[in-house]
């Protein structure tokens, strides 16, 4: 079914344009109109990494008129298992150039724009409001929501995604300023459009509370796998052709060799971020953000000593609920908590997990320590279920203070 296009047709195309994008030109849904759209497009992309190597060089190669590249970092040699568009010989230079370099290579008819600095509230409105559709290829918490409310504010396109270990997602979000009450709207297709990442993850988690690629590792496959998905859905808008991700987060699970699609809806406790006039906003548009962050919810949980009590308690019959382990098999061969349920957090959105994990029972979700238990709590309440607390400390603090025969690891 037909869409609307985000940009106007760019130049017409030449001999060398024609034969280069002759696969896309033959389907109906780019064709000659679309390719000249995707030529006159301008996308921006948030890091040069694990998930914008994929992102960027797919985009490349679809004839994208113009790519910026925000990142400020350097090309390590830990980079090259995931980050494709670097190699050897790049080396302690800046990602921005080297992925320019390999653009270059790859395709000599798309422009590049440079921006070496890290996305801070002072430069974000000013960095986004010169291109047509942001992607969010960052890998941490705290830009991903400046990026998030810079993207809303301004009326953008936001294309997210992220990926740790084994599991990946993605989504797309787009508020749309005077398209009804708080930005929501529905495109030709009947997709869903108005919400943001806020939405999804209304908690925001802080970079130090949270397990990283350094820290957890991540398959460098599966950075393809996400980032690819990422351009395609930049494409859709950018053309204007099939469903973008409007209100459904897509989890990979590459050990599992599975794709679930997840629908979400507003979150009711979500805070527009403000908004005040800039001092030198772009001429396109009438307002640009100055973003305040959106006062953060403290996470429902509990001390593994009121879970000792009502584990007691359920024992008697006098408790009900679901104690959710969500860490790894193999952590839960070394240490468990008796009558607890093991669904790994990577399969905690599977039909499987839905089977055991009732959506209207009282849930405790425990780890290692905490930080994937909150984020499976704020993932499941945005994701219906009704009642989730995560167990402080997690099974350290049940070795630690309840049961010193749980080995620690």
């Amino acid at each position: 079914m037909a869409r609307t296009s985000l940009v106007e047709l760019g130049p017409e195309l030449d001999e060398r344009e024609l034969s280069r994008y002759s696969r896309q030109l033959r389907m109906p849904q780019i064709g000659l109109e679309g390719q000249r759209r995707l030529k006159g497009a301008r996308v921006l992309v948030l890091g040069a990494g694990g998930l914008g190597s994929p992102i960027l060089l797919y985009l490349a190669a679809a004839g994208v008129g113009t790519l910026g590249i925000v990142d400020d970092d350097t090309v390590d040699e830990s980079n090259l298992q995931r980050q494709i568009i670097h190699s050897s010989t790049a080396l302690g230079t800046a990602k921005a150039r080297s992925a320019r370099a390999a653009i270059a290579e790859l395709n000599p008819l798309v422009a590049v724009e440079l921006h070496e600095t890290r996305l801070e509230a002072g430069n974000a409105a000013g960095l986004f409001s010169s291109y047509d559709l942001v992607i969010d290829a960052t890998d941490n918490f705290a830009t991903r929501y400046l990026a998030n409310d810079t993207a809303a504010a301004l009326g953008m396109p936001y294309v997210w995604g992220s990926v740790l270990r084994f599991d990946g997602q993605l989504s797309t979000f787009w508020r749309r300023p005077g398209a009804g009450d708080a930005g929501v709207f529905r495109d030709a297709t009947g997709a869903s459009g108005g919400l943001t990442l806020r939405d999804l993850f209304p908690v925001e988690i802080a970079d130090d509370a949270a397990e990283s690629c350094s820290e957890a590792g991540v398959l460098g496959p599966l950075c393809g796998a996400v980032g690819s998905a990422m351009a395609t859905e930049a494409m859709k808008l950018l053309v204007g052709f099939g469903v973008p991700l409007f209100g459904r987060i897509l989890v990979i699970d590459a050990l599992e060799g599975s794709y679930t699609e997840v629908p979400f809806a507003a979150a009711s406790t979500t805070t527009p971020p403000a908004v005040t006039p800039p001092t030198n906003a772009a001429p396109h548009i009438a307002t640009a953000p100055h973003i305040a962050t959106a006062p953060t919810r403290r996470a429902a949980s509990l001390g593994v000593t009121e879970l000792r009590a009502r584990l007691d308690a359920r024992a008697s019959g006098a408790d009900d609920f679901v104690l959710v382990d969500v860490r790894e098999p193999w952590e839960r061969e070394l240490a468990g908590i008796d009558g607890s349920v093991l669904v790994p957090l990577a399969s905690l959105l599977s039909e499987a997990a839905a089977e055991v994990l009732p959506k209207t029972e009282e849930i405790l979700v425990h780890c290692h320590h905490d930080t994937r238990s909150q984020y499976a709590r704020d993932v499941m309440l945005q994701s219906g279920w009704e009642n989730v607390t995560f167990v402080e400390g997690g099974i350290e603090a049940w070795s630690l203070g309840i049961d010193p025969d749980v080995p620690r690891y």
